[in-house]
């Protein structure tokens, strides 16, 4: 953007577009722990406060008073710089740290209304009075400015004093970035002890880089001292490309009431009251601040985009970590189901009692018999034929389903642990994750009696359209379920020794009733249709105790099209800086 075009009154369209870019900014989800996460969250925060203390408010008013604000490192003598330009005490100075625990602005009593309504630092409550004669030194308290208005400053400037950017108390730290940020002017303190130091230059760096109009203010420069170390910073600004900043030394000497002495200040106080008093000079600060402010976010949203690709890049290594876990523990159920397996113990007992005593063979002879054993289940409490191995079974299939899902737990929190951003998320949730999740037990018994009674309308209906067998079948369609339940578990793989013989052999009797009832192709179908519905069931299963995982990404993990949506806003902004 060219100083002319920021000159010209701003139409709608690039307030609008950088509006819609701070409120893409404001949502990125960056929560992840990835590679210098914490510093593009700063970065984040830091352009939404910017946009919404400075830059909006400038460009909808670029003739506002000149906003200067006076920074820089504890003990630099900023406070005392303040009152002495002012010729009064407004802002408390002295040997205690920090000293400006609350900002302290000070304006022209003509310019209150522009400071006071909000436009500028919105997020600051306003605190007016102090003490005699227009005094602020009472604290403001945290999160507020104090607004000082008084006859004698010029109207088009405001001084501003902020807490010292490297303040013990981290509140003040991030609130002095804040207000450098929405300066139109930095004057920036330092010392002849410390003015080489990291903090300052890294502030500095941070005014070439956005463009910024820069005063420094050299303090408490040994008198014999002055040029040398004059020369020595004034080297230093050009080097780090801030050939342009105007640089004022006050030498050490004792102070007048609380003071700098007047032949000390007065070269500073009378360039700002310059810069007041020449609308033309005010308005090549702002331009100069306002231009390399917006062109600054193309190197910071730029880098903001790189983070979003992290989080993303993150948030898919935890989806597939949980989604092999819980893979995992579907293929480990799949075999566990066609390994046979699942026929050893309890279920390999009842199925021998079931279909080696001949108890369902007699079952399906006759009517009598059949009736017969109900009025005896009935009479004397004894389970129905068949109903331990229904049981068996039950428990069984329970039982592999409950052993897969925990191993699948434990591996995703493994894998999740293992990963950049999963210790964040599964930290404190440990025990609840490590397991299968509380209703895990009851879904599973409702899943599997849910899938008996399916293979038992697998047969029904099987049966229903052979009329020859449909008696038959009438009083022997449990018994043919619990046959089709069994031949879906009766491969050899998980078998040895006399196990195979048992249930190779009494699976052979079952299946050779059901082959002549239904037919060797239906009674594969049948067999193929009960493990596919079973394998729908456990995938359900797994799916919702894999979603647990999930549900920590969500709400923190970039959402679909986040780094294309801030992208555009970006575009908008530099096609509308381009036309403005």
């Amino acid at each position: 953007m060219t100083p002319r075009s920021l000159r010209k009154p701003p139409g709608t369209r690039l307030p609008d577009a950088l509006q819609a870019l701070r409120d893409q900014v404001a949502v990125l989800p960056l929560a992840l722990d990835t590679p210098n996460s914490e510093a593009h969250r700063r970065t984040a925060t830091s352009i939404v406060d910017q946009v919404d203390d400075y830059l909006l408010p400038r460009l909808r008013d670029l003739d506002a008073p000149l906003l200067t604000v006076v920074g820089g490192s504890t003990g630099a003598g900023k406070s005392t710089l303040v009152n002495s330009i002012l010729g009064t005490e407004v802002s408390s100075s002295g040997v205690l740290r920090p000293t400006t625990r609350a900002p302290v602005l000070v304006c022209a009593t003509a310019d209150r209304a522009y400071f006071a309504d909000g436009r500028v630092l919105p997020g600051l409550a306003r605190m007016t009075g102090g003490g005699a004669g227009g005094s602020a030194l009472a604290d403001a308290g945290p999160g507020a400015l104090r607004l000082v208005p008084r006859d004698d400053v010029p109207a088009g400037l405001a001084l501003l004093d902020a807490p010292d950017v490297d303040s013990v108390v981290e509140a003040n730290r991030l609130l002095a970035g804040q207000l450098l940020a929405a300066a139109d002017l930095w004057v920036f303190v330092t010392t002849a002890a410390r003015y080489a130091d990291a903090v300052p230059w890294d502030l500095l760096r941070t005014a070439q880089e956005r463009g910024t109009a820069l005063a420094v203010v050299l303090d408490r420069v040994p008198p014999e001292a002055v040029t040398e170390v004059a020369e020595d910073l004034a080297g230093m600004l050009r080097r780090a490309g801030l050939p342009e900043a105007r640089l004022f030394v006050i030498e050490e000497r004792p102070l007048v009431e609380g003071l700098l002495p007047e032949d000390q200040v007065a070269p500073l106080r009378d360039w700002l009251r310059a810069l007041a008093a020449d609308q033309e000079q005010r308005a090549a600060v702002v331009r100069q601040t306002l231009a390399g402010a917006l062109e600054s976010l193309d190197a910071r949203v730029g880098g903001l985009l790189t983070a979003v690709q992290a989080q993303d890049d993150a948030a898919e290594a935890l989806r597939s970590a949980a989604q092999a876990a819980y893979d995992g523990a579907r293929s480990a159920v799949d075999d566990g189901v066609r390994s046979g397996t699942l026929l050893r113990g309890e279920v390999l007992a009842r199925w021998q009692e079931f279909v080696g005593t001949g108890e369902w063979m007699r079952s399906l002879q006759a009517q009598v018999g059949r009736l017969r054993d109900r009025i005896v289940a009935t009479a004397t409490g004894r389970p129905l034929p068949g109903e331990d191995l229904k049981v068996a079974l039950e428990s069984s299939v329970e039982q592999l389903l409950r052993a897969e899902a925990d191993r699948a737990a434990e591996r995703a929190v493994a894998s999740w642990r293992s990963l950049p951003a999963g210790p964040g998320l599964v930290a404190g949730r440990e025990r609840e994750l490590e397991t299968v999740s509380p209703g895990f037990p009851d879904a599973a018994a409702d899943e599997v009696r849910a899938w008996q009674g399916h293979v038992l309308d697998l047969v029904r209906t099987e049966g229903a359209g052979r009329r020859s067998t449909a008696r038959f079948l009438s009083f022997g369609v449990n018994g043919a379920g619990l046959v089709v339940m069994v031949a879906v578990f009766a491969q050899t793989g998980g078998l040895t020794g006399g196990e195979v013989a048992v249930a190779g052999g009494t699976t052979a009797i079952g299946q050779r009733v059901l082959e002549a009832v239904f037919g060797d192709a239906a009674v594969r179908a049948l067999a193929a249709k009960a493990r596919a519905d079973l394998g729908v069931r456990a995938d359900r299963l797994m799916r919702e105790e894999q979603a647990r995982f999930e549900s920590l990404l969500s709400g923190v993990a970039p959402a679909p099209g986040t780094a294309e949506r801030l992208r555009a806003a970006l575009q908008s902004l530099l096609v509308a800086r381009k036309s403005a």
